[in-house]
């Protein structure tokens, strides 16, 4: 899963996820001025591990993340797609890594996650003024 992973086809995302792996997050965990995590996954199409970089709130022991794309998407980025389809995923949180089981939260739970995390990150406000999609918010637990 670590080291066989594809990374980012957009090419910045790609070179921060280099630069957060190659210094375990001196340089990029606090990429945009909030807390980053790089985040692998299963692509459900291709099997393949990809990874990318990902802003990331606390709650709880738990790393919450918004599924946000950008600010003009509105569908559900790749990551979460393929999340949905392989909740199994691997987290490096600067040189920690671990294995996690990610599910979307939902209901009052996801309400405040979102809350928190627009705190956190006040951009989501602008991708959800933005979107014609519910943004997910997505639950990262340690297995």
């Amino acid at each position: 899963m670590w080291d066989d992973a594809a990374d980012s086809p957009d090419p910045s995302v790609a070179e921060h996820v280099r630069r957060y792996l190659a210094t375990d997050g001196r340089d990029g965990y606090l990429e945009g001025g909030v807390s980053n995590l790089v985040l692998t996954v299963k692509g459900r199409k291709s099997g393949r591990w990809l990874r990318t970089g990902l802003f990331f709130g606390e709650d709880d022991g738990r790393h919450i993340l918004i599924a946000s794309g950008s600010a003009v998407t509105h569908t559900h980025p790749a990551w979460y797609l393929n999340v949905v389809a392989n909740p199994e995923v691997g987290v490096q949180i600067l040189g920690e890594r671990f294995t996690a089981r990610a599910r979307t939260a939902e209901g009052p739970e996801r309400e405040r996650l979102w809350r928190m995390m627009t705190e956190l990150a006040p951009v989501y406000r602008i991708y959800e003024a933005r979107s014609r999609r519910q943004i997910p918010v997505v639950v990262l637990e340690r297995i």
